[in-house]
């Protein structure tokens, strides 16, 4: 067989590259650099071209394997994954993955097998390889948590069995986005046997006769996730740079923070796949403006990989997916120890007429009188009439005051008898679904997210902050809590408070945890031993988060919610065996 034994343990840990910045933008291919990968653009003018244009596009070789024609890779892996004299190298021929899959690979193998591999061409080697062997939109769509590192609670209901193998060491969204063929699955479960023993006695054996877990783990993702798929067959074959140059507009909501509103400036970079960007924002709430400038790498022709403010404080990473008509961008910019901090965003690209992002604040009750309400886009009136905004029935515009043509003023007056519900706004020939919400009270509160977890740090280890919101609720016209015409209103201002939970009787969690802020934020305790603590323990433990609002809904008094909080260790053990290798600035 042309993948002895002796490859094994190779190519799953290259170390992968690509540029780590926030930017985006479109160049002239024609008079820039190739991008390893992809194929090249064509010679007639690229905005004339069709969309679904397929020129020069590698053949694709089924359950085969891909040719692997890169020369830093051929040089730098040849020697652990034999070339066949038809150009596939074991290992790497025979798997697709994501960038940050083929970054994870890339540092492995410069940690492990001693790969003399540089920085500049550790980049090369994910950029071909991302591009070559990479997700098509519609694989990638159900593991973007993972690569946008959003803490959820992810259920894999194609298999519990299989997902309950191989989430006791990682999330099932490593496994999601990666494609193998049945014999590349076989390999890696042996690649974990031989990199961390434990595995075994943690979920790939159970003792007995029969097939074991690892044994049906194979079978399920060899089935489930194999090398060639439709999808793949699909994007490959229309797949170039997106053309991403010019101006957008931004609209997003930070956990603790609230929504956001501004516009993103993307320019060409060094390569048609790279992009330099300038974003300028405002905290709808707070008023805080923020601006930022970053480069970036589209991977696989939709994937945004890059960092804005680089090396500063502040410093973002932006994992963003583009859509296939190259007028939106949705993703994640986050940043702390465990990437706990950052807003969900969405771009909309400005093509000359007027684009709404948003409207804050959000919900307007009923009986309201001269109520402001800023409407956020690009493009809109510099001198706005009232007429021009049109928020339907019950609803009456009385003013309206422009600037700079990102946001209008608005003062407006709802009926007393006005029907609660969502209320289109249509501006300039555009319109947005369900801009504000009329509502006749805060009926209920929510605490998100209802589970919440923070790792004590700052000594020895960093922290892990938790941010916390919470979220007004209208039981909508049934009057009834908790059924589907209920209408969220959006932050609204409590008071933030903490009480015991009790799930060890006398323990005093809520004097060790930590603080939580006025904002919702909490802020873990220092990693121990507190010698002030019974037993000299670390200062771990559960606490209730709790909100308190009030409202004139509930009669005059307050609404209280609350939501659970996870105070636990610092991450000691990381299962990434090339922690500490200077490979530089690799993909985010």
């Amino acid at each position: 067989m042309r993948r002895e034994a002796t490859t094994r343990r190779a190519l799953d840990r290259l170390p992968a590259a690509g540029l780590a910045v926030g930017a985006l933008v479109f160049l002239g291919a024609r008079a820039l650099p190739p991008v390893p990968g992809m194929p090249p653009a064509p010679t007639a003018d690229l905005d004339s071209a069709p969309l679904a244009s397929a020129a020069g596009v590698p053949a694709q070789v089924e359950d085969d394997g891909y040719p692997i024609d890169h020369e830093i890779i051929i040089r730098r892996c040849q020697r652990c994954h034999e070339r066949d004299d038809e150009g596939r190298m074991t290992r790497i021929s025979y798997e697709r993955k994501t960038p940050e899959g083929w970054q994870t690979s890339v540092r492995r193998m410069v940690a492990l097998n001693d790969v003399a591999l540089g920085p500049d061409e550790a980049r090369e080697v994910v950029r071909y390889l991302s591009n070559r062997q990479g997700l098509a939109p519609e694989e990638l769509e159900p593991g973007r948590f993972e690569v946008e590192r959003r803490l959820i609670e992810h259920v894999y209901e194609a298999d519990r069995d299989v997902e309950n193998t191989c989430i006791q060491c990682h999330s099932m969204g490593r496994v999601i986005t990666q494609r193998r063929t049945r014999e590349e699955w076989e390999l890696l479960m042996a690649t974990h046997r031989g990199l961390y023993p434990l595995v075994d006695f943690q979920g790939f054996q159970r003792g007995g006769d029969g097939p074991q877990p690892v044994d049906e783990a194979i079978d399920h993702l060899s089935e489930v996730f194999p090398l060639e798929t439709p999808e793949w067959s699909a994007w490959s074959a229309s797949m170039r740079t997106p053309r991403l140059a010019g101006t957008w507009a931004l609209a997003g909501f930070e956990p603790g923070k609230g929504r956001i509103f501004g516009t993103v400036e993307i320019s060409a970079g060094d390569a048609p796949d790279e992009f330099r960007s300038r974003a300028s924002y405002t905290y709808a709430e707070s008023g805080q403006e923020v601006s930022r400038s970053g480069q970036s790498i589209v991977y696989t022709g939709y994937q945004w990989r890059g960092r804005s403010n680089p090396g500063g404080a502040d410093e973002l990473r932006e994992v963003m997916t583009v859509d296939r008509g190259w007028q939106q961008m949705t993703g994640r910019w986050f940043s702390g120890a465990y990437d706990e901090f950052g807003p969900d965003v969405t771009l909309t690209r400005a093509s000359g007429g007027p684009v709404v992002s948003g409207v804050h604040p959000p919900a307007v009750r009923a009986g309201a009188t001269s109520a402001e309400v800023r409407v956020h886009g690009l493009n809109l009136p510099a001198s706005p009439d009232a007429a021009d905004f049109d928020f339907g029935p019950g609803v009456r515009v009385e003013s309206a005051e422009g600037g700079d043509g990102s946001r209008v003023t608005l003062r407006v007056s709802v009926d007393e008898g006005a029907a609660v519900g969502g209320r289109d706004l249509f501006v300039g020939g555009v319109s947005l679904a369900d801009a504000i919400q009329v509502h006749d009270g805060v009926d209920r509160l929510e605490v998100t997210p209802r589970a919440g977890m923070a790792r004590i740090g700052g000594a020895a280890f960093p922290k892990g902050y938790q941010p916390y919101d919470a979220i007004g609720w209208d039981d909508g016209p049934d009057g009834e809590p908790n059924t589907e015409d209920d209408l969220r209103l959006g932050r609204v201002p409590v008071t933030w408070s903490m009480e015991e939970y009790t799930a060890t009787f006398d323990d005093d969690d809520i004097q060790y945890v930590g603080a939580l802020g006025p904002d919702g934020i909490f802020t873990p305790a220092v990693d121990g031993p507190n010698a002030n603590r019974k037993g000299n323990r670390n200062n771990i433990g559960d606490v209730w988060v709790v909100a308190t609002h009030d409202s004139p809904a509930a009669g005059g008094g307050s609404l209280r919610a609350r939501a659970h909080l996870i105070v636990t260790v610092p991450l000691y053990l990381k299962f990434d065996p090339w922690q500490g290798v200077p490979a530089g600035r690799l993909v985010p």
